[in-house]
């Protein structure tokens, strides 16, 4: 069986490939699987940050559909269990996750793009919400997409299928660069978390999403204890005995 997706970790960066080019790298039950293969070779090798990239002309083209019709009568097993684990992995694992974006990007695809944390795209990447037009909803994706982007900003293109450019996907929030070259920037992100404590990296991919979900006293009594832990923890000394010496911290990583 050929291999879809490829995963190496170098210097503490895992970067996953996708590459099934045969059908725009489609959502298949081999693929998702060995997404889920690459999620965990990073995590055993405790990699600092993910990166999520591509071969061929697109991203993603979204669900395979060719087989999911082949399967009708076992939708289940097809994909939805198999694609909501994937989504969840890639927006609760600790470390960064960085999707890499040189080509089309079309229903699904838009959903696993968007549970990463940063969203690197060329400036002449294309985007389609096109479950509508197959009798669908884009149902399971909703949900890390209206986590990014508020409803009345997407509704237009989830209503209709319609097409959208990079510029548009910037201005309501769905990715985080554009850029006419994806590769720089994704290393100019992963020489930024390299630089960074790797706990510290850790606690505020964890605070970005916890702080907007509690009240405010609540928020500040958390914060606040986690602050006053990192102070008195062994990265801080590192870090403020480096600033005060004027040189880069040395966070005992082998991988920076």
């Amino acid at each position: 069986m050929t291999e879809l997706v490829r995963t190496e970790v170098d210097r503490g960066i895992a970067t996953i490939t996708l590459d099934s080019q045969h059908n725009r790298n489609a959502l298949s039950r081999q693929l998702l699987a060995e997404l889920h293969a690459g999620i965990d070779a990073a995590e055993a090798a405790n990699a600092r940050a993910i990166v999520l990239r591509h071969e061929g002309p697109a991203f993603c083209a979204g669900a395979d559909l060719k087989e999911r019709a082949a399967a009708a009568d076992d939708v289940p097993e097809v994909g939805p269990n198999q694609m909501v684990a994937v989504l969840q992995r890639l927006m609760d694992t600790e470390r960064p996750t960085i999707a890499a974006v040189n080509g089309a990007v079309r229903a699904g695809g838009i959903g696993l793009m968007a549970s990463c944390d940063l969203v690197v795209v060329n400036n002449n990447t294309t985007f389609a919400l096109t479950e509508v037009r197959i009798g669908v909803a884009a149902a399971i994706i909703s949900v890390p997409i209206l986590r990014r982007v508020p409803a009345g900003k997407i509704a237009a293109a989830m209503l209709t299928g319609e097409q959208f450019d990079a510029a548009e996907a910037r201005s309501i929030g769905l990715v985080t660069h554009v850029t006419d070259d994806v590769d720089a920037t994704v290393q100019s992100l992963i020489d930024g978390v390299r630089a960074g404590a790797p706990r510290a990296v850790r606690e505020t991919k964890a605070l970005l999403k916890l702080v907007p979900t509690l009240d405010r006293d609540r928020a500040f009594d958390e914060m606040a204890r986690l602050s006053d832990e990192l102070f008195r923890g062994p990265e801080a000394r590192v870090g403020m005995q480096s600033f005060t010496e004027k040189r880069l911290p040395s966070w005992g990583d082998e991988s920076i």
